[in-house]
């Protein structure tokens, strides 16, 4: 299972307050099941300072194994805690253009 392998190695690498690792992939034109498709938050400390592409690359770095083997999309929310505590979720993800099974 991905899904967990992924929230252990966020959690390890970034000591996060708030971690959320959702599985969209039944959002897609994929096998039932699939983990495929993934929506992370990440509320760290580490991100105080931080640009957010410098915040997206650590999370990539992180997460090159699953990136390059199993996961087909990754969207990436990371936010310091006094930007969550403005923030409080992050975005919904758009619909997907290369077709949903909710379409059908």
């Amino acid at each position: 299972m991905i899904q967990p392998q992924i929230e252990t190695k966020l959690m390890h690498s970034f000591d996060p307050v708030y971690v959320d690792v959702i599985n969209e992939s039944y959002m897609h034109n994929v096998p039932e099941g699939s983990e495929s498709h993934f929506k992370v938050v990440v509320v760290s400390a580490q991100f105080e300072g931080q640009r957010l592409i410098t915040r997206h690359r650590a999370v990539n770095q992180c997460l090159a194994d699953e990136l390059a083997n199993h996961i087909h999309a990754l969207a990436i929310h990371t936010y310091t805690e006094s930007e969550w505590q403005q923030q409080l979720n992050a975005p919904a993800s758009p619909k997907c253009h290369g077709g949903s099974t909710l379409d059908k």
